[in-house]
Formats: structure tokens, sequence, C-alpha cells
């Protein structure tokens, strides 16, 4: 082993005993992780700048943190697809560690490469599916089903080419061969609408599923997270809404609804206000002429935002914590700020909130504080949060061919403190550091600790580490955005190169080579810079536990 990768190891190790034991990660997990995971924002081409549609997702909790590219396949007998229950806990990318074979089905003659997270996000056609968890009335699940979410997924993305196509092919696997899942939210979007899709099982007694699905409109913005949100369905508009044949009779036979009380979707299947503090937040950030009341039983669907949008505001974000509003977790803490006078007697200059204190603490620290003065530390669950294993905001974007036109800004760990990074459609390969997850042990050659690290020192003083960590995030993506427009020029004229050379019978992937390079490059760059950081962090943050 490399004495870097020893020094790494062996720090490694001390950060384990002095910041991950004190958080009392099992109770973290039963709070946060199952019952607050994922945030998805959906936005419509006429509510964005660039006419693109906007989707995206955060995978928060404790799922698999490597990823690859599943390239296109052909098929030239009768198979079948293997359907495998445990691929969001796999070690690696050639793990087969936990995985149990569930059932198959008949395979597509052709099947579409894509990008193989955890929840498999996009593929080569410019479709990408996002997900949160909704949970739902317990009675609706049945285990027998053959379908997890994540693989309805991977089987839409290989075989579909656009979110209408996704739906309705998810919707008649749901009927033939079950759903086992608990509720589920995925957002399917190509370059011309986005939807949010949701599903329950049928029942004990029933290998089925019941399913809603209700269209964003093209001038607006919906968020998932983690609650249902469809309300009323009108079958009738089927450019808004599609449906589950059963999706009336299951309510009824299970009780859920009596046939007379007017049909809330979100009502009869789950039960749960439809909205907490992310949905109100982006909401609010988009369309605050709306002036819409946290207080209210309901928010709207979508709403229509008041201006345009950009990317750059969907990053902004997914990295809110909420700060200098009264959702803010810290804003209670605060501390005097002292200065010596030239008599060397210490005098308050000010108040500010302590250095020590960080948008992401625990369970344990948060009782701690509280039990000194109550409610001193009030939480309101942040969009970014310390348990997100990755996220990603994609672009959907049909002035451009697929390859170039279909972009994820990727990142892994915290949103706010890690760097964004491109990849496209067009891509081949990510990096070996890709490759490997980093949930169940650490590794240097894992890409996702190069970040959590440097991440986890910077929780231990706040108040000096975001004025280091912050900056660098800003310049990440001050140089994607400089460059990117030059970059897809330049794949676009290689792509032409590319069909000219395939007319002379000479196959070439000079644009897909060329991006995946330039996401590669970058990629690596960023990851570099977070182990540098985290040196610096670990040196500057010695003193300070």
């Amino acid at each position: 082993m490399k004495l870097t990768n020893i020094i790494k190891t062996i720090t490694f190790i001390i950060l384990f005993f002095l910041l991950i034991i004190p958080i009392s990660y099992s109770q973290e997990i039963e709070e946060d992780l199952y019952n607050e995971s994922c945030t998805s924002i959906m936005i419509g081409k006429k509510a964005t700048v660039d006419g693109s549609v906007i989707t995206a997702h955060t995978c928060d909790a404790y799922y698999r943190t490597w990823l690859d590219f599943v390239p296109a396949q052909k098929y030239e007998r009768d198979t079948t697809h293997k359907v495998y229950w445990g691929t969001m806990h796999t070690s690696s990318a050639w793990s087969k560690n936990g995985l149990e074979l569930k059932g198959e089905i008949p395979q597509a003659k052709e099947t579409f490469a894509y990008l193989n997270t955890a929840y498999p996000c996009l593929n080569e056609k410019q479709l990408a599916i996002g997900e949160t968890t909704i949970g739902g009335h317990k009675e609706l699940r049945n285990k027998n089903g053959l379908f997890l979410i994540e693989e309805l997924e991977r089987v839409a993305l290989q075989r579909c080419s656009n979110a209408r196509q996704a739906i309705q092919l998810i919707g008649k696997l749901i009927k033939e061969y079950g759903y086992a899942d608990a509720g589920e939210c995925i957002t399917i979007a190509d370059t011309k609408e986005v939807w949010q899709l949701e599903i329950f099982g049928e029942g004990k007694d029933k290998i089925g599923g019941v399913w809603a699905a209700q269209r964003i409109p093209d001038d607006h913005v919906g968020v998932s997270a983690n609650l249902s949100r469809i309300a009323e369905i009108d079958l009738k508009n089927t450019d808004y809404f599609m449906a589950s044949e059963n999706v009336y009779d299951v309510a009824k036979k299970l009780g859920f609804w009596d046939g007379k009380k007017t049909f809330k979707y979100w009502e009869v299947y789950s039960g749960s206000k439809p909205f907490t503090i992310r949905e109100y937040f982006v909401f609010n950030s988009l369309a605050p002429s709306l002036k819409l009341n946290f207080d209210s039983d309901e928010l709207p669907f979508s709403v229509q935002v008041d201006e345009k949008v950009n990317v750059k505001q969907v990053l902004d974000l997914y990295r809110a914590t909420y700060d200098g509003t009264e959702y803010e977790m810290i804003r209670n803490l605060n501390v005097a700020k002292t200065k010596r006078d030239k008599d060397g007697k210490l005098t308050v200059v000010d108040t500010i909130i302590s250095p020590a204190a960080h948008p992401w603490m625990s369970t344990d620290k948060r009782n701690l504080l509280n039990s000194l003065e109550k409610d001193v530390v009030v939480r309101q669950r942040p969009i970014s949060v310390q348990y997100c294993a990755y996220s990603w905001i994609a672009q959907l974007r049909d002035d451009l061919p697929d390859e170039i036109g279909g972009r994820i800004f990727f990142s892994f760990d915290v949103p706010r403190l890690s760097a964004r990074i491109p990849i496209y459609c067009g891509n081949l390969s990510l990096p070996n550091s890709f490759n490997i997850c980093g949930q169940d042990h650490f590794s240097s050659e894992s890409a996702v600790w190069a970040f959590r690290r440097a991440n986890r020192l910077a929780m231990v003083n706040w108040g000096t580490a975001k004025d280091i960590v912050e900056p660098v995030v800003a310049k990440y993506e001050e140089k994607i955005f400089n460059e990117i427009d030059h970059i897809e020029k330049q794949a676009v004229a290689l792509l032409k190169q590319d069909k000219k050379n395939a007319k002379n019978g000479e196959e070439t992937q000079l644009c897909r080579e060329y991006l995946t390079d330039y996401s590669n490059s970058f990629a690596n760059s960023t990851i570099n810079k977070w182990w540098e950081l985290g040196d610096e962090l670990w040196v500057l943050m010695r003193w300070k536990f």
C-alpha cells in the first residue's frame, strides 16, 4: 500500500472514533435516512431560461455510492431479463454479494445504454428518472410482488425513449408481475415534459399495484420530498393524468375511500399531510408572489414560477440548509465575539452563531443542546443533508443531439459541500474510483471518500471551514459554466464527423470519447482537490475537536 494511502487510512480510523461514533448512527438511520430519504425537483421547459426540462434527485440514505455506464445491448434470440433484489447495497460495480434473484421477464430485443446509479437515472435517449420514498399505508405493501422501484427504473431506462412510454411500461409490469416495495414516487422526464408517478402495492391478498401519474405543467415547478403529492385525478385529461385501472377499486376494497368523499390520491393512499418544509421552501423560492403559507393544510401540486429558472438556481436549491431564515437549525446557537482593546482587556464586539455549530448536527448533539435549553435547536429537514449518498440535476434539451443534449451535474456526499461533475448521455465510461462503494468501509480508491472525509472535517468547526470549502465548490461550478458551451460546440462538430465517417464505412465515436474524456478529467480534478482539502482541514481542525 502506498504511504499516502496508509496515512489516509489512519486518518479515517481516528475520524471514525472522534466523529462517527458520537453521532449515534443507528438512531440517525431510524430518524432520518428512512423517514426522510431523497428530494426530487422538477421544472417544465417553459419555466427554464434555456427551454430545457430539468429533473433532479438526491439519494439520501445508506445506498451504494458506486456507479457506472451500462452499454446498449442487442439480443439475437429470445432471452430473459433477470430481476434482482439487493442491487442498491453492493460494494462495487462487479460485486454480486447480497443479490437475490427474484424472477425473470422476457428481454427486449434491444436495450438503451443507461447510467447505473443506485436508483438508475439516465439513458442515452435523454430519459431521466428520479426517486423519493413516500411510504403510504402499510396495508398496501405486498412483498410477494416481483419488482422493487429501482428495478422498474432500470427496465424503463433500458426500453423507453420518453416519459409516457416509461409510465405505461411500468404500469404493465406492475399489473403483470406485482409491485413489492413501499410507496414510491418516481419523477420521469424527457426533452418535452416531466411527470410525477406515485406507486403503491395493492394489498396483502393481491400481487399487483396501484399508481397515478400527473404531469408538471410546462411553466411550473414540482417537488417530491417523501410524501404523496397527487390530489384529484382527471383521467379524461390524458395530457396531464394517467392511472392504473384499479385506482378507485383498491381504495374502496381496503376501506381507504367510501366512494362519496372527493377522491384525493394522496389522502386516500397515504393519509399524511402532503407537504413539509422542503416543498414549501422550493415553491416559495421560485414563486414568492403566491405568498404560500407553511401552516396550510395543503399546497398546490405544482406552481407557476415567477421568473424563468436557470440550472444554477436549481443547484443552489440543492445546497439549501435554510440559512438566514426562521427555519435555520443553528440560528439560536449564538456566542459572543470578542477582541482585546489597547489595554489587553477582552471586549464583546458582536454576537455570532457559534463557529462549532453547523446545519448537519446529529440527534445526540441536538438532544444535548436542548437538554441545556429547551428547543434551542429545532430541526427542519434541509434539502442538503449529511447522509446523502449522491445527488444529480439533469437537463434534457431537444435542441441538441441526445449524446450532448442530456447532461447531469453529479456530486457525492453532502450537496452543499461537494463539487458537481458534468456527465453526458453520450459518455462511455466513468473513472475507476466511481466503481467502488464507500458506505461500509473507508477506501482511498473510492471517489466518495475524497468528499466525505473533507466534508466531515469541515463540520468540526463550520464557522472556519465554510470559508475554505464553499469558495472551492463555487470555483468548480464557475469552471463548468465558463467552459461547457465550448465543450458542447466541439462535441457537436465531432458528432458530425462521426456521421460523415459512418457514411464512408468507418464507425467512430469521436464525440462520445471527447465527452467522456472531459467528464472524467473534471471528475478526477475534483477528487484530487477534495483529498487535498481533507489534508488541509485535518491540520486546521487538529485542536478543534
